[in-house]
């Protein structure tokens, strides 16, 4: 089989190995064989903008949010009108992140300039007395120096990870989906992460199968401040009494929290992709952060995740995503799992299982 690395630390960091990180593009295409092209991994793990009112313009790579494995990307506005940006690197023991913009947005749209050209990219730290701090990604400042094998601020963003370890930022489970409720108050889904073997007050527990939720506030709720406080919202698992530390009730247990949304009317949204601590497919929930309850809203199809969420204005027709569904399937037999969303049970038709959106509509908005 070709060779696909280079053998260095930060390659191994994100899965570039002889292996392919368990993808075989390297033994079709010499462009990913990273021996022969050292750069070209990093060409990927970047935010890419699209936008949609401009059809035929061409996408661009934000490199000032860094490179990562980017779950998810929210983007709000400071009350000062700098747009901010916050993101979960998806891997054990990496970082959360936020960007905040250099101006505010309307001025730098008026200029012709977008927010998202320049800006400071922060990673987080998660003190153990609830407290946090921001720290600034930025060459020439603290560590990140030549002496440090930084050699400018462009090696600080294609080496996002590394940065994030010279400045002492807190390495989570698995960082993935943030979202901002009305309150300002930040949200952020931690997946899992069973290597886990020292716990700490932002991760809690050791062998953590079955992820959390933190929320935070930013001083004087500004999210483009650099400080902040924060709690542990939800323990994932099987429920309180079960021996998990889990901090739901059993009825409405899950675990691997992924996709996240605050809707307007302040209630949190959770998709699971990932082991669920009962016998149950991923699913997704409905939390009130006032009171802490959660509730069950709709179990998804055999192997998929459930991803993606969004309503109508006024909160009567929901659209939500059902990812990657029946991936137990085989090439001779891809209905094995399941055939959603056309498979015929009486055989007629048995179509491949697919990605596919849902659209979920009520006559009132009490969530049930």
């Amino acid at each position: 089989m070709p060779s696909n690395s280079c053998g260095t630390p930060d390659f191994e960091r994100y899965g570039i190995d002889d292996e392919g990180g368990g993808y075989l593009w390297h033994t079709t295409d010499e462009r990913f064989r990273a021996d022969l092209n050292p750069n070209e991994p990093n060409r990927f793990g970047w935010v890419v903008e699209v936008n949609p009112w401009l059809p035929g313009s061409m996408p661009i790579k934000r490199t000032s949010l860094g490179r990562m494995k980017h779950e998810g990307a929210v983007v709000t506005t400071s009350p000062s009108g700098q747009t901010v940006v916050y993101m979960g690197d998806d891997e054990r023991f990496e970082y959360v992140y936020k960007f905040v913009s250099a101006g505010g947005w309307r001025d730098l749209l008026a200029e012709g300039r977008s927010p998202l050209d320049e800006g400071t990219l922060y990673v987080a730290r998660y003190d153990d007395d609830g407290t946090g701090e921001w720290l600034p990604l930025i060459w020439g400042e603290g560590p990140l120096t030549p002496e440090n094998a930084f050699a400018d601020q462009g090696d600080v963003l294609i080496r996002t990870r590394a940065a994030a370890d010279a400045l002492g930022a807190t390495p989570m489970d698995r960082p993935e989906w943030a979202t901002v409720h009305p309150t300002r108050e930040i949200f952020m889904t931690f997946t899992n992460n069973t290597e886990r073997e020292e716990p700490d007050a932002a991760n809690p527990r050791v062998e953590n199968a079955y992820g959390h939720i933190l929320r935070w506030v930013e001083a004087d709720r500004d999210v483009g401040a650099t400080s902040f406080t924060w709690e542990v919202f939800i323990l994932a698992g099987a429920g309180t009494g079960t021996g998990d530390g889990s901090s739901i009730e059993a009825d409405d247990a899950f675990g691997s929290p992924d996709g996240l949304w605050a809707d307007p009317d302040g209630r949190i949204w959770i998709q699971t992709d990932g082991t669920q601590p009962i016998p149950c497919n991923n699913q997704m929930l409905g939390a009130d952060p006032w009171t802490d309850e959660v509730r069950r809203f709709l179990v998804g199809v055999p192997g998929c995740e459930v991803t993606g969420v969004t309503t109508t204005g006024d909160r009567r027709t929901m659209f939500l995503n059902i990812q990657h569904p029946g991936t137990e399937g085989t090439p001779e037999d891809p209905t094995a799992e399941s055939g959603w969303p056309d498979h015929d049970p009486a055989g007629a038709s048995p179509l491949r299982d697919r990605d596919h959106p849902q659209g979920r509509r009520r006559r009132d908005r009490h969530l049930s």
